[in-house]
């Protein structure tokens, strides 16, 4: 569906269909959002010891923001790293209907282009029967464009297979009148600031920085205020490649020798947040805004 203006309105006029039109101050319709996905929705990068696992994310940050002024907001984080797109469709699609959320985001396909050398056609006709099964409870559901990793040694060899499969998603996207979330339109992330030292998660400000947009895309007003990194200084071909050969050497190998060595199948990870419930703990009730109000503004 498409994402309701801050009048409780879709981009056509009609009535949000992820909640009631009319709904006036409470700025979004919304009352039970659930994520899904793998180590991206996890938040895997933007460690927090005060959060559930010990990791915050962008997920969680959209949260924050849309339990202000909602007090009976309740979320759910259903993602586990590593997660391939056939075992997030079998492991948390059910979970996630069991929790009747108004607001679902999904994230897949990642983990299969990277490291398993997968088709995007096949995956976007797995990804599409998934989203179906999504759509159809009448909630608002948005999906991820994948970002750019042209710039990044070795995993730059999947950037047309991401590409393609983003334009697929485009498609289902359309057919389920789902929103997208665009992270390679997202050239902020183009800044290495944004990035984990791996390379393959986004740091706390990459995560502020995707929170920022999906909060946006969902036509959701929000308190959240770019934060622009300091300019680096400029770099030597050599120093470049030295970067290169140290992130190998410490991210790369380990991540690719653990995906070879590791079964997934056996893994007993689990979601860091499988009951939806208050973003907030007793010492913050939701609905508490750190900042600026936008009802005040």
């Amino acid at each position: 569906m498409n994402a309701p203006s801050a009048d409780g309105r879709g981009r056509n006029g009609s009535p949000a269909q992820g909640g009631p039109a009319g709904f006036g101050t409470r700025l979004h319709p919304w009352s039970r959002y659930v994520a899904m996905g793998d180590s991206f929705t996890e938040g895997v990068g933007d460690p927090e010891p005060g959060s559930p696992g010990g990791l915050r994310g962008w997920a969680d940050r959209v949260a924050e923001e849309l339990s202000a002024g909602h007090e009976d907001f309740a979320y759910a984080n259903l993602a586990v790293r590593g997660r391939l797109l056939h075992q997030i469709l079998e492991e948390q699609v059910d979970p996630a209907l069991d929790l009747q959320p108004d607001l679902i985001t999904l994230n897949a396909g990642g983990n299969d282009l990277l490291f398993h050398r997968s088709d995007p056609d096949k995956l976007a006709l797995e990804l599409d029967s998934g989203v179906k099964v999504l759509a159809d409870t009448g909630a608002t559901i948005l999906l991820f464009a994948g970002p750019d990793w042209g710039a990044t040694p070795v995993l730059g060899h999947a950037r047309g297979k991401v590409a393609i499969f983003n334009e697929n998603m485009r498609i289902i996207a359309a057919r389920h009148d789902a929103v997208i979330a665009d992270l390679w339109a997202l050239r902020q992330l183009t800044n290495p600031q944004m990035w984990d030292p791996d390379r393959l998660h986004f740091s706390p400000l990459g995560q502020h920085t995707i929170a920022m947009m999906v909060l946006d895309t969902l036509n959701v007003p929000h308190t959240l205020e770019p934060m622009v990194p300091k300019a680096l200084p400029p770099r030597t071909w050599r120093e470049a490649r030295a970067d290169d050969i140290v992130w190998a050497r410490e991210h790369l190998v380990p991540w690719v020798l653990q995906r070879l060595t590791q079964r997934l199948a056996e893994d007993n990870r689990h979601p860091k947040r499988p009951d939806p419930g208050p973003v907030f703990g007793a010492g913050m009730p939701p609905g508490t805004y750190v900042g600026t109000d936008p009802h005040e503004q």
